[in-house]
């Protein structure tokens, strides 16, 4: 099951039998999934009845059966015998000057017989159901030319035909391998504890979460899980797609599929092998695959049209010049033979699923993982470009970037906020501690009588003194404001920085600078984006000031500031009325609606996380936001080779009318012709998945 022809011939068969609810077609991986309340059985007995042998998928155990050669040494020795065949026929009947002589009539039949038998076969099942693909055709054109006479050329175009076909599975084997060779990244073995503190070998898929697993140097990393002990450099590019190995000690994450490059350690598996990134990232791809691309919905449409429309021009070319204008039938029947064999939309059908999959394939590699192939496709119109800041733009991170003391050492007012500061789960209170402990790593004073200043500070006492950490606005309520500080205040806050003073209950000690950093791929990401000509513009929940200082030193376009999820909304609905074809990049669950809302919704930092994976129509699998600009270069390349292919398939075929019409064309060259085009648009296709760049 390769083609929309086949769907149609098994949709035929199955949507009108009872208890069969929906069928979902997924071609280029040959899956079919029936919602139904019959037995599975009668499903397989149907099928079987139009020359279909139907596999149950049974996850695993499939994988193995897919991955079996899909051409046999059977049907190779068959082929072989019918190419040797036919070439003698040719060759006999031209030293001969007899087409009809029985020796030729032999060796024809011979070669129709081991290589066209199948093709009959599925010809006929196509016709009895009233389907015109490319079998029914080429079954028409064969007995067309027995039936006149052309013994040598109907054995030589049955044996083309096959031939091509068998190249064609094999071009297409290679997209379906590009999805299945992500399988092939997790190991099936893993070194897991045992209770009694030994270490085992173990099947991957056996191995239950928050079991430890041991990995040394080199090896491939078999699941999800956290590190608990030891330290090395993860290469992570079959994931996040990142170039460069990431440093991994303890706490930290490591995915299933990445290749440890130096150290060993030993990890905690937190998801099983179905329910890893990695497997998450498998499905999202193969349920990419079975949702139509807009050029591929409008090529099955023309298709149901242009092949009826080729065919009936067929029979008037047959019939017309003989009966009207006085040709000769046997020559008029020879042109419309020709014209059947031209007729299939094969090439047209195929090239868009092959293209398409090559891209996501290409996209997957690179840590982009694409929800469909109308995402990929609309990726090359995107005008505009909304970003969320915090965790987008910025780390989302907050560090301590400037202390301003006022009179007090350093070190002193900085023990003491950080004494307060350690208290609060406030994310600006968390950088202060933070910076104390990495600074200068000394001990913190105890805080007594600890408060929470709602939306201004924190206070306490600390060895018998109190003293507050909070904003400008807690100075000026505590009447302590002194001229330095509010200068320095002013200052840090005209940075875009968040500016908190410690303060004693008398006078301001220091003013404390905290800002969330810019990550350092989002200038490069920007710039690429305004050389490929999107616009952007910055939706954050942050104050304007900060929002125009990150946007001027990024280089965005426009930045709004003070946003509510709603207002995130808005300003979307007002981009889209703008530039038509927006996207939105954001990476929590207040940018949900926004995301939505948009033409194409990017997610940040996908990797590890179920629900971007879920609701995004792109996911970023790292923090990178380099990645938009290669998917936006990677659909332009996938648009441009989708013409590329529409071209080549339709003009080989008006070239070949042209001939057929004038005499010029054989059957055997309309078979070249036919095929011909079908192996250019796949292996045309197929260059997305050697592109290096995206």
């Amino acid at each position: 099951m390769d083609c929309p022809t086949e769907e149609g011939l098994i949709r035929d068969k199955l949507q009108h039998m009872p208890g069969v609810q929906s069928l979902d077609f997924n071609l280029m991986q040959r899956k079919l999934t029936v919602s139904h309340t019959v037995l599975a059985a009668d499903l397989e007995s149907a099928l079987h009845s139009i020359g279909m042998k139907a596999v149950p998928d049974a996850g695993d155990a499939n994988i193995e059966e897919s991955a079996r050669p899909s051409v046999s040494k059977r049907q190779w020795g068959l082929m072989a015998v019918a190419g040797v065949s036919a070439g003698v026929a040719e060759a006999v009947a031209f030293s001969t000057g007899n087409d009809s002589a029985w020796p030729v009539i032999g060796l024809a039949l011979v070669s129709i017989a081991t290589g066209g038998w199948p093709t009959y076969k599925k010809g006929w099942l196509a016709l009895r159901s009233g389907i015109l693909n490319i079998n029914a055709l080429m079954s028409i054109a064969v007995t067309g030319a027995i039936l006149i006479g052309q013994w040598p050329e109907a054995a030589m175009v049955m044996f083309l035909f096959a031939l091509a076909e068998v190249i064609e599975v094999l071009s297409l084997d290679r997209a379906r391998n590009a999805i299945r060779g992500l399988l092939a990244m997790a190991p099936e073995q893993a070194t897991v504890q045992q209770p009694d503190g030994s270490w085992l070998e173990v099947p991957a898929k056996t191995v239950a979460v928050g079991q430890l697993v041991r990995i040394r140097p080199g090896e491939r990393i078999p699941l999800d899980g956290i590190l608990e002990s030891g330290q090395s450099a993860v290469n992570q590019a079959p994931i996040t797609g990142e170039s460069i190995p990431v440093a991994k000690a303890a706490g930290d994450t490591v995915f299933a599929g990445t290749i440890n490059e130096t150290g060993s350690f030993v990890y905690r598996v937190t998801a099983e092998a179905t329910h890893s990134t990695l497997a998450r990232i498998i499905k999202a791809v193969e349920e990419a695959q079975g949702s139509r691309a807009p050029t591929q919905r409008f090529i099955d449409q023309f298709s149901k049209v242009y092949t009826p429309a080729v065919f009936a021009v067929a029979l008037a070319v047959m019939l017309v010049p003989p009966l009207f204008l006085g040709g000769a039938w046997m020559d008029w029947i020879y042109k419309a033979l020709v014209l059947l064999v031209i007729a299939c939309p094969c090439a047209l059908v195929i090239s868009t699923p092959v293209t398409v999959v090559s891209g996501l394939a290409a996209a997957a590699r690179r840590g982009i993982l694409i929800k469909g192939g109308a995402y990929l496709e609309q990726g090359r119109l995107l005008k505009s470009l909304a970003l969320d800041k915090t965790g987008t733009i910025t780390q989302g991170k907050p560090v301590v970037t400037d202390v301003v003391t006022l009179g007090s050492g350093e070190n002193h007012a900085l023990r003491l906020a950080a004494s307060l500061a350690a208290r609060s789960d406030h994310p600006v209170s968390g950088a202060v501690a933070t910076y104390w402990r990495e600074k200068h790593g000394q001990a913190l004073g105890e805080a007594d009588d600890f408060e929470s200043l709602t939306g201004r500070g924190v206070k306490g006492r600390v060895g018998g003194q109190w003293y507050y950490l909070g904003s400008h606005r807690l100075l000026q309520e505590l009447g302590i404001g002194s001229a330095p500080a509010e200068a320095a205040l002013k200052k840090l806050e005209g940075e875009g920085k968040t500016a908190i003073a410690i303060a004693s209950q008398n006078e301001a000690l220091a003013v404390i600078g905290v800002a969330d950093t810019v990550r350092d791929s989002s200038r490069e990401a920007i710039r690429e984006l305004h050389a490929l000509g999107v616009r952007t513009v910055m939706l954050t929940g942050d104050n304007q000031q900060t929002a125009s200082v990150i946007a001027r030193d990024v280089g965005i376009d426009d930045a709004r500031g003070g946003l509510l999820p709603q207002d995130k909304l808005t300003a979307i609905d007002a981009e889209l009325a703008a530039h038509g074809t927006v996207g939105m990049v954001g990476d929590g669950i207040n940018d949900a609606p926004a995301l939505a809302k948009s033409s194409i919704g990017f997610a940040m930092g996908a990797a590890g996380t179920d629900t971007a994976i879920e609701t995004a129509d792109v996911a970023l699998m790292d923090d990178d936001l380099r990645k938009i600009p290669q998917f936006i270069r990677l659909s332009r390349k996938t648009g441009a080779i989708l013409k590329q292919n529409i071209v080549l398939a339709l003009g080989i075929k008006a070239v070949f009318l042209v001939l057929a019409l004038t005499g010029t064309a054989t059957l055997w060259m309309a078979v070249f012709a036919d095929m011909g085009a079908s192996l250019l648009v796949v292996f045309n296709g197929l260059r997305l998945l050697k592109t290096r760049d995206a």
